[in-house]
């Protein structure tokens, strides 16, 4: 059997980067596509075939080249989506276009890329990891609870770990799984300046540092290259729970792939709020059915 193939976006920097070297060290077939081929040739070096490839891309665009990489490869065990950025503004400061762009990068070009992909999966044969294929794309504990100045950047991660969801049903029958991974902070270019979008508008009572969203501000700020995540760490984990190794050995890939300390504490404590809240309000929310 031929060995599995990755396919991965925005594979330049961060954990898109990191997973296509950890596939090419198991001696798997790796795809990695940057905007530019020469942001990814460090990984052409050692071994991977590099792709020009945006996921903002026309769906018709997309489409083509994944026929191109199931006629070349044969199949695609591994669709990885970890193209995405932030953008920090406060909802009265981001502009429709800015909204637009994040939205069409990580959203919109996500869930075509999917589409684009999945008549080759669905018709190629079970792989070694005895799966028709697996989906990852990329969430955030930004999902879990919205903040001051990444309304924008919570919103469209919600719709990843969403899409994640409804794709686990939709593909059970053809034995296609899907995931969302959902890291904490990582210590990637993620938060550099440069990479984190900005929006062009700038009002004085949002940056004022004592209120929520200046504080905030200050804090991505701070956080910035001192993230407790280990982005090697957590690629490891990744690469093992999809493929069905080391800590993903007899484990099924779970729904959601949470990463890091500060995750499973923000995760917790955003689980038992809407818990008290449920318990609160429960008199009121259950009186609005007919009656029997």
């Amino acid at each position: 059997m031929s060995s599995p193939v990755w396919f991965i976006t925005a594979a330049s920097s961060g954990f898109g980067h990191d997973i296509a070297l950890h596939a090419l060290n198991l001696g798997h077939t790796v795809i990695a596509t940057a905007r530019s081929t020469s942001r990814v040739q460090d990984l052409a070096d050692a071994g991977a075939h590099t792709l020009a490839f945006d996921v903002t891309f026309p769906l018709s665009d997309l489409e083509a080249i994944a026929k191109e990489v199931f006629s070349k490869h044969g199949r695609v065990d591994y669709l990885i989506n970890a193209a995405g950025y932030i953008l920090d503004g406060a909802v009265e400061e981001v502009s429709q276009q800015e909204m637009y762009d994040c939205f069409n990068t990580n959203v919109f070009g996500i869930f075509n890329t999917i589409k684009a992909f999945l008549p080759g999966m669905r018709e190629q044969s079970i792989g070694q990891n005895g799966k028709r294929g697996t989906i990852a794309t990329f969430g955030s504990i930004g999902s879990w609870r919205g903040g001051a100045t990444y309304s924008v950047y919570s919103m469209v991660k919600t719709c990843m770990s969403s899409l994640a969801e409804s794709l686990r049903y939709e593909l059970e029958p053809f034995n296609i799984v899907a995931t969302v991974v959902e890291p904490g902070y990582f210590r990637t270019s993620f938060l550099n300046p440069g990479v984190r979008a900005v929006t062009k508008k700038r009002m004085d009572v949002y940056e004022d540092e004592s209120t929520p969203t200046g504080k905030t501000r200050k804090a991505l700020e701070k956080t910035d290259n001192n993230q407790p995540g280990d982005v090697k760490k957590g690629t490891k984990v990744i690469v093992e729970i999809l493929t069905g190794t080391g800590v993903g050995e007899g484990r099924d890939v779970p729904v959601r792939i949470m990463l890091g300390s500060d995750a499973d504490v923000y995760i917790r404590s955003k689980c038992e709020e809407t818990l008290e809240l449920l318990d609160e309000w429960k008199d009121v929310t259950v009186s609005t059915d007919h009656e029997k």
